[in-house]
């Protein structure tokens, strides 16, 4: 099973930094099958929390949506969407959510909202969802998004899910993002900025500054990201067999 894709570098790389939480709000699209493997790799011990109000997930297969009927199938509970916010994200009872983005800057806010003018934006997203709560009430932000100048941009069009306030002051609404990671990289915020801490194998600094809205801040004991072990490639690929998340 040698070589891998760089969506399959990403997808693992993000598995990965799951390995020491206990429960994780799962995003749709990228971070579905990213806590999927963590589940079957990093972490068995994971439990999944869906926005749809399923609790302690242990889906069969990947889901295709938060609202799967495959996410209820072992759960710990399944219950509305109004108790899952209220007593356990805004209790204070889940560790890490895992988000997607179609924008991100330096600061971390996000945006899954519009991009261009909100009154006439040049595309509609599909919106914050839960996004916004999620962001402000997890202990942590882990994102995991594609990477390029069009979605590591200066300032989001829209900030749909706040991200670290200017000068390290503390934050009103969240923590702000600890983690980004894209299919060229692995991103850490010190003082609130965004900071490349590791590359994937194959990718240079250089390829990702140029996949950066501005001027990227690179750690100085920048590393290499560990390529995937069979495990894991077999792992993702049976997730994920008509490549719908590894396009």
């Amino acid at each position: 099973m040698s070589g891998w894709t760089e969506s399959e570098m990403m997808v693992v790389a993000a598995a990965r930094r799951l390995t020491d939480e206990r429960v994780c709000f799962v995003g749709i699209g990228l971070p579905n099958i990213a806590c999927a493997l963590a589940k079957r790799t990093a972490n068995p011990q994971l439990e999944l929390v869906y926005e749809s109000g399923v609790f302690g997930a242990e889906p069969a297969r990947l889901p295709l949506s938060i609202g799967d009927p495959t996410l209820a199938a072992g759960a710990a509970a399944v219950t509305g969407m109004f108790q899952l916010f209220a007593y356990y994200l805004q209790g204070g009872r889940v560790d890490v959510a895992f988000l997607g983005a179609a924008q991100i800057d330096a600061a971390g806010n996000i945006n899954t909202t519009v991009v261009g003018d909100y009154a006439a934006p040049d595309v509609r997203l599909p919106g914050s969802g839960g996004a916004c709560e999620i962001g402000i009430n997890a202990k942590k932000v882990f994102v995991i998004m594609r990477q390029s100048a069009r979605s590591f941009v200066p300032h989001v069009d829209f900030v749909t899910t706040s991200g670290h306030p200017p000068g390290g002051r503390p934050a009103r609404w969240g923590a702000g993002p600890a983690l980004v990671v894209t299919q060229l990289g692995v991103f850490g915020f010190t003082e609130g900025v965004m900071q490349l801490e590791s590359v994937h194998p194959g990718v240079d600094i250089a390829t990702v500054r140029a996949a950066c809205g501005w001027d990227l801040e690179v750690d100085a004991a920048v590393a290499q990201t560990p390529p995937p072990t069979e495990a894991e490639l077999a792992a993702v690929r049976v997730l994920d067999p008509d490549r719908t998340y590894l396009r």
